[in-house]
């Protein structure tokens, strides 16, 4: 796994992240979705993705709201690792928040 990335680095990474803020050594994003059973179909989309990249966010769920943190914890940072994911968990609340 790459090592963490520097302060310009994360800082850049959160230009192309909408919603996304960075909290310490977690990049971190709240999601309000439609409804439970949706905020749920966008946790198991996001577990699948994170279970086949073997990276996986912390999640917060409090009904319809998400909290997503990712962050390496081996490295003690963030990582590209985190940047991917947060992009792919974007890809993932774009899709099924309105459908």
């Amino acid at each position: 796994m790459a090592d963490t990335l520097s302060d310009e680095q994360i800082v850049e990474a959160l230009r192309g992240l909408s919603g996304w803020d960075r909290e310490g050594a977690a990049l971190v994003r709240s999601v309000e979705l439609p409804s439970f059973p949706r905020a749920i179909q966008v946790v198991n989309r996001v577990a699948e993705i994170a279970e086949n990249n073997n990276h996986h966010p912390d999640i917060d769920i409090r009904w319809r709201t998400l909290v997503f943190r990712c962050t390496t914890h081996s490295k003690g940072g963030i990582t590209q690792a985190d940047v991917s994911l947060a992009e792919e968990i974007d890809g993932v609340v774009e899709a099924l928040a309105q459908s």
